[in-house]
């Protein structure tokens, strides 16, 4: 049964559970857009708050500009009234990012998801600059920090000077360092804290976090979103049992195979994941056995 927003109208579009999505590909390889907005309409079904297509998850370095584009368009096609598409923005510079962010306004989208620059590890003042214009594109801005990948560090006192500025509302923190979380509410307190890390979701979500952009809701929705409602209101009762059940597979968000790991689980609940596209490759016999059976134990105890 879909959540029923209309209790809730003061949520904000980055607030609540966000799916990352991954994206179907087809025989060729060609973006598979049914199965996407499928997707999309299933996780609004399933209660979810919104969708953050064109993210890492989504292989959004893998796709051209007409696809990503196209991507957008399916997402918000198949989002009901109220159910959030915060697409990724990511690009090498600037330039590009704010281009996407332009394209995601006309869309019809209601936020867009920013990493830093990515084609360098850009100081403090092109950080700015580069926020600053995609803010500029006119719909509210959540920073991504992923240092690991980027190699840019949003440190807390950065993130303060580009919400004081008025360039970001929130930020999906990535880095795996829970104490950057009370920094950041010190800092910076009207700045919106998002979980970035599946398996991260209980300390971040005590630590005050307003939203999740979250990559397993798409294999296990209820049981995340169950996972989210009772760590922000820091019922641990309820949430530390669930949340040692379902580690077992939230800690493949953090980790390289993150994709196909979460690719593999939807394939086993009979949702659409599929394969990649280069440069990623099949998992090995190995790691593909290890995430198949801690998915398949969850299936099998009526985890859904």
């Amino acid at each position: 049964m879909a959540l029923d927003r209309t209790s809730a109208p003061t949520r904000m579009p980055w607030h609540g559970v966000i799916v990352a999505t991954s994206l179907p590909f087809g025989p060729d390889l060609a973006v598979d857009h049914g199965a996407y907005g499928d997707n999309v309409a299933w996780l609004a079904e399933q209660g979810l708050h919104g969708v953050a297509p064109n993210g890492s998850l989504g292989e959004y370095q893998t796709l051209t500009y007409e696809e990503r584009d196209r991507v957008v368009e399916t997402a918000v096609a198949n989002a009901p009234e109220g159910f959030t598409v915060m697409p990724g923005v990511g690009a090498y510079g600037a330039i590009e990012a704010r281009r996407h962010a332009l394209f995601a306004k006309d869309a019809g989208c209601q936020a867009v998801m920013c990493l830093p620059p990515n084609a360098y590890r850009a100081d403090d003042r092109a950080v700015l600059e580069h926020y600053a214009m995609v803010a500029s594109a006119g719909l509210p801005v959540t920073a991504y920090n992923n240092p690991i990948d980027t190699k840019v560090d949003l440190r807390p006192e950065l993130l303060a000077k580009l919400h004081a500025e008025g360039f970001i509302v929130g930020v999906k923190e990535f880095s795996g360092d829970v104490r950057r979380c009370y920094a950041i509410n010190e800092l910076a307190p009207g700045l919106d804290l998002i979980v970035g890390t599946d398996d991260t979701l209980l300390e971040v979500g005590v630590a005050g976090a307003k939203g999740w952009v979250a990559g397993y809701p798409q294999v296990f929705p209820r049981a995340c979103l169950d996972l989210y409602n009772a760590s922000l209101a820091g019922d641990l009762g309820t949430a530390l049992p669930l949340y040692r059940q379902l580690h077992s597979v939230l800690r493949w968000d953090s980790r390289t195979e993150f994709v196909q790991a979460i690719k593999l689980g939807q394939d086993l609940i009979g949702r659409t994941g599929g394969g990649c596209r280069p440069p990623r490759q099949t998992l090995d016999p190995e790691t593909e056995a290890v995430v198949r059976s801690a998915t398949q134990a969850l299936i099998d105890a009526g985890v859904n």
